[in-house]
């Protein structure tokens, strides 16, 4: 991941450094972060210091939060252009660069904002597109899922960081896709892409200059309705949303293999009621654990709310 320490990480670091007194110290780390009413999360991502952001699929808005304390604010207002109400699904930092990416759905858009202020720094538009879901920021390049569409748009970084004028779109090679969503998660490893495609629920290893995916197995586990997925060293977290459950793999050598190791569930962990995981689609790592954001599909109801989870069952 590209690293470019910069003043405003450094503005932050500080901010933290000096808030952290006695009483920030001794304060808990919530099992469960309220979103605002109606919020609607599908993206999380970890941030500086004990900051997750958390993008709304109703409004395309980001709100930051501390998992230290639970409070947070919107950072990045919702946004409507015309008739196009915007959305948010795959949110990711990029360090060192202090900036947002945000995956747009059904708008066929990604954004990049500054992490700090919110302001908007790039608006891509992609066309064609289906479903644009997940994103990931390599040192060369912003990988992005269409998931109904077998491609990923890419938007090329400069060798200082700067942002192109517009993307590409990298052809896939190796997946089949069938009706509905099919590529989601995505994550980069060791010169390669890892890709969760939700349909079959098959975990792919992708060349990033050729496109090529190869299926990386799981010694017989699914991951049928894999949503968002994780990295910490070798370990996989691939979140399985209307499974309630995040299924943990260790990736062997050259990616060809993730042995299954474990999963987490609400019951397996000890959460409190009010905690539960509820059709979970992403998470982030911060702090020592895992953060879950509950999108709650298919349940009528406007309360959200982030689950704090263990790396381990």
């Amino acid at each position: 991941m590209r690293r470019r320490p910069t003043l405003a990480i450094v503005a932050i670091a500080t901010a933290l450094v000096m808030g952290a007194g006695p009483v920030a110290a001794a304060a808990p780390f919530p099992d469960r972060i309220d979103l605002p009413s109606g919020w609607r999360p599908e993206g999380i991502t970890a941030g500086a210091g004990t900051t997750v952001y958390v993008g709304s699929m109703a409004g395309g808005g980001v709100w930051a939060a501390d998992v230290r304390t639970g409070d947070g604010f919107q950072l990045v207002p919702h946004w409507q252009v015309g008739a196009v109400t915007g959305v948010a699904t795959g949110v990711e930092y990029e360090f060192g660069a202090n900036r947002l990416w945000v995956a747009g759905a059904g708008t066929g858009t990604v954004r990049v904002y500054d992490a700090t202020t919110g302001d908007l720094l790039k608006h891509y538009d992609f066309s064609p597109f289906g479903f644009i879901n997940d994103l990931v920021v390599t040192d060369d390049a912003v990988y992005v899922t269409d998931s109904r569409n077998p491609w990923l748009d890419v938007i090329p970084l400069g060798d200082d960081g700067s942002l192109p004028d517009a993307g590409t779109m990298l052809p896939l090679s190796g997946i089949t896709f069938e009706p509905g969503n099919n590529t989601n998660g995505i994550v980069a490893t060791r010169g390669w892409l890892i890709v969760v495609d939700s349909n079959p629920g098959v975990l792919f290893k992708v060349d990033p200059a050729t496109g090529v995916a190869t299926p990386i197995p799981t010694g017989g586990v699914s991951v049928e309705r894999g949503d968002g997925l994780e990295l910490r060293g070798d370990t996989l977290y691939v979140v399985r949303n209307r499974d309630n459950l995040v299924q943990i793999f260790r990736l062997g050598p050259n990616l060809e293999s993730a042995t299954p190791i474990g999963q987490l569930t609400s019951a397996g962990v000890g959460l409190p009621p009010a905690a539960e995981l509820s059709v979970p689609t992403t998470i982030a790592f911060q702090a020592g654990s895992l953060w879950a954001a509950n999108a709650r599909f298919g349940i009528t109801t406007t309360e959200y709310w982030v689950t704090r989870l263990p790396t381990k069952p």
